[in-house]
């Protein structure tokens, strides 16, 4: 596999204040390959806890940041699971978090995990493929029609998805990746394809990879946990690649930073008072020259918050 190249490394460092000395501890809840944690604990943080359901990755990130293996532990898992593995090294408040959603590259490149129409392999994209959890080709093939063209839409917002679930169920077993991305290519009409230069099935890749490893929900529940794990002052940034993504860490930030007081005589309403505060007010994205090297991060969009 290729060396983890992180996206917007100099802005991730920015913004979780990596070279202040009262940043010390990082959670890197999705480590990945570890490129952001080495790039972090090289600008300044003392000690880091990656997470990753992937075991690939941890192994990975494990070569990465040997240079560190005394600062660095890694562990398999969740990150909606971040405070309790914080909790068994003593952390119970930390300075920095950082969450980079979705699937990662070495994940894509690999043609035995099935992320990718690129090979032609079972249908599986699993991020922790170690457990008996269910696969792309489980929802595919055991999924009624209605169900999966919701997950499509859902999870794809693929306008024919209803068009694409009836082909699928008609022609089952589907089996491979390659199998199904020839599917829908066939399926889909010409004339609704996007001028860019995606394939016609990008958009039910990633509805499957979503539902089959519960991203959105994982991300809901992860970002109140993360900012009540954060001391006053810390950061939490978080890098995500679509507009489901963004738009649940952009209502997530707006709730957790906004005070709502009840007026006189309207004890009805729920007061609330803010957690954090927004870093930038508008999601942070990458530089052209970034893009132009790494033509992946092109989507990405890094929200930033502090604790207050």
């Amino acid at each position: 596999m290729n060396q983890h190249i992180p996206i917007m490394e100099r802005e991730v460092i920015q913004g979780l204040r990596a070279d202040d000395p009262t940043v010390r501890r990082l959670i890197d809840g999705t480590v990945g390959g570890g490129g952001h944690t080495l790039a972090l604990m090289r600008a300044g943080i003392e000690e880091a806890l990656g997470i990753d359901l992937d075991q690939s990755a941890i192994d990975q990130a494990k070569d990465c940041l040997r240079e560190f293996a005394e600062r660095a532990r890694l562990v398999q898992g969740s990150y909606i699971d971040m405070a309790a593995h914080a909790e068994i090294l003593g952390w119970h408040k930390v300075d920095a978090i950082l969450l980079d959603l979705g699937a990662s590259s070495l994940q894509m490149d690999d043609p035995a995990r099935g992320f990718s129409f690129r090979f032609d392999t079972p249908l599986d994209m699993r991020f922790d493929s170690s457990g008996d959890s269910a696969t792309a080709q489980d929802l595919v093939n055991e999924l009624g029609a209605a169900d999966l063209a919701d997950l499509l839409y859902r999870y794809g917002e693929e306008r024919h998805s209803r068009r694409i679930a009836r082909t699928i169920v008609e022609q089952r077993p589907i089996i491979t990746t390659r199998q199904l991305a020839e599917l829908v290519e066939r399926v889909k009409p010409r004339r609704s394809r996007p001028a860019a230069k995606t394939h016609p099935a990008t958009q039910v890749f990633q509805a499957l990879r979503i539902a089959v490893n519960r991203e959105l929900e994982s991300v809901e529940i992860a970002l109140p946990i993360a900012v009540k794990l954060l001391r006053p002052g810390g950061r939490l940034a978080v890098l995500s690649f679509h507009s489901l993504e963004d738009r649940i860490v952009k209502r997530t930030f707006r709730r957790l930073s906004t005070t709502v007081t009840a007026p006189p005589g309207m004890a009805s309403i729920t007061e609330t008072v803010a957690q954090v505060r927004p870093v930038n007010r508008k999601p942070i994205d990458p530089r052209s020259d970034e893009v132009r090297r790494n033509p992946r991060s092109r989507s990405a969009k890094l929200r930033v918050v502090e604790k207050l």
